[in-house]
């Protein structure tokens, strides 16, 4: 199976920051490989955050219970898991989240998946980071599609494992299925500053059924994030119309005239289609010639 190494090119000098043409770049460079991936678009990245930063984070992990966790312990759909909310962790972390909620990162993910006009979530619904422990599973699924607070169209999963000498007899793989739930397509382990990005649909089926095996004081550590894109049919409940500026009563007259002349032109623009501008435009030079 494919797996690919490459770090994105973020600068940790003064906060996180990410360059977005190189960002997206280096999406592009991996989109042929992500777009025609099996059992659905996926990418498997090795050592995806620079190394300082990936032990930052792993130092980092809020090892410690706060009152924002969601503890999740339902057997095959969801066993010792716990999520945390990132507005609860320490303010390295925010900064970290509101990183992978920031534009550099939507345009690597643009480049690399070919979805246009990705939306990140600040609520981290259902995102975070994760931690499952000794004997937990999350069973094989595919992800809830529609995030209800947004009204978004959610379209990827980001994973980024947190997991230091990791061992196979430990378990914890995640794991994807073909498109019927009839085969194991692929089994990717929890390594260490490994990334899985996968699209997420109505069968984009993944998940690690099985219980870890792992010892007591170990855990499967991993921060999850979620992107989404919005509907085209806004445009159907909402008139697509440009900024409109109004003069105050108390502005000078060359003022109001100016605001008018702009709501013309902006009302021109936004009613009618490009033949009739056309139109227009033509009729306005002929006058302009007599």
């Amino acid at each position: 199976m494919d797996r690919f190494k490459a770090t994105l090119p973020i600068s940790s000098m003064d906060g996180l920051a990410m360059d977005e043409a190189s960002a997206r770049a280096f999406g592009e460079n991996l989109s042929g490989n992500y777009c025609f991936a099996e059992p659905f678009p996926h990418i498997v990245i090795d050592d995806i955050l620079p190394a300082e930063l990936a032990e930052r984070v792993l130092a980092g992990f809020p090892n410690e219970a706060n009152a924002g966790d969601k503890r999740f312990e339902i057997g095959y759909t969801g066993l010792h898991k716990r999520q945390v909310y990132p507005g609860h962790c320490t303010s390295a972390n925010r900064d970290l989240f509101a990183f992978f909620n920031s534009a550099p990162v939507l345009q690597f993910l643009e480049g690399l998946t070919s979805i246009q006009g990705l939306v990140a979530d600040p609520y981290f619904d259902g995102g975070g980071f994760h931690e499952i422990g000794a004997g937990g599973r999350l069973g094989i699924h595919a992800d809830f599609r529609i995030n209800e607070r947004l009204h978004l169209h959610r379209r990827l999963n980001l994973l980024i494992y947190l997991n230091k000498d990791w061992r196979a007899e430990w378990g914890g793989e995640l794991e994807l299925w073909d498109r019927g739930m009839k085969a194991k397509a692929r089994s990717v382990a929890p390594l260490f500053n490994r990334c899985v990005i996968f699209n997420t649909d109505a069968t984009s089926y993944h998940g690690h059924p099985d219980p870890l095996a792992c010892p007591e004081r170990v855990t499967r550590k991993s921060i999850a994030l979620y992107y989404y894109t919005a509907s085209q049919r806004v445009y159907e409940d909402v008139p697509a119309v440009s900024t409109m500026f109004r003069a105050r009563p108390i502005d000078e007259a060359a003022v109001h005239a100016e605001a008018r002349r702009d709501r013309m032109a902006n009302y021109v623009k936004d009613w009618f289609p490009p033949v009739a501008l056309r139109a227009l435009r033509r009729a306005r030079d002929v006058i302009r010639k007599r």
